[in-house]
């Protein structure tokens, strides 16, 4: 599996991911704002994702991860149910966190404790090294959130340890 720069030729690939996860994420395939932020984060190259096109089918998109360099941020990770377990959540942060910035704290908005939904995201972050640091309300699915951060003396060892 690679994790590779997401083009434009993905936006199909990447809605039907999102349309997959919208039950805990939230409304987005239909949403003109999610769609132009996709197009913006792939233009600026912050969009990343792994692929694949079995013979005679319409590329897949296995996962995908958007990161925002200014935020030094994960804004959106997902991987599809049928490549979950895999190691395609690793293989996206990895990445991801090559693209940030090693001197400031990354952070990640992502499931809090009590979401059952949501306990391979947040252990998936917190083999990284992420924390709980605050409580980031409910998401627009009305799933409750927690702020979870990376510092940055941790950033080189996870880049290291999973890399």
């Amino acid at each position: 599996m690679r994790v590779e720069p997401a083009g434009l030729e993905d936006v199909e690939g990447w809605l039907a991911l999102a349309r997959e996860v919208e039950p805990l994420f939230g409304p987005m395939v239909e949403s003109a704002d999610f769609q132009a932020a996709l197009r913006q984060a792939i233009g600026r190259h912050e969009a990343f994702c792994i692929r694949s096109r079995p013979e005679g089918t319409p590329l897949v998109l296995e996962g995908a991860v958007v990161v925002s360099k200014a935020a030094n941020e994960i804004a959106w990770l997902a991987v599809s149910a049928d490549h979950r377990g895999q190691g395609h959540g690793r293989a996206l942060l990895t990445a991801a966190l090559t693209h940030l910035d090693p001197t400031r704290p990354v952070t990640v908005q992502t499931f809090a404790a009590t979401v059952p939904e949501g306990q391979a995201a947040r252990d998936l972050y917190r083999g990284f090294g992420f924390t709980d640091q605050e409580d980031g309300g409910l998401n627009p699915a009305g799933v409750p959130t927690v702020i979870m951060q990376l510092e940055a003396e941790a950033l080189l060892k996870a880049a290291t340890n999973h890399g």
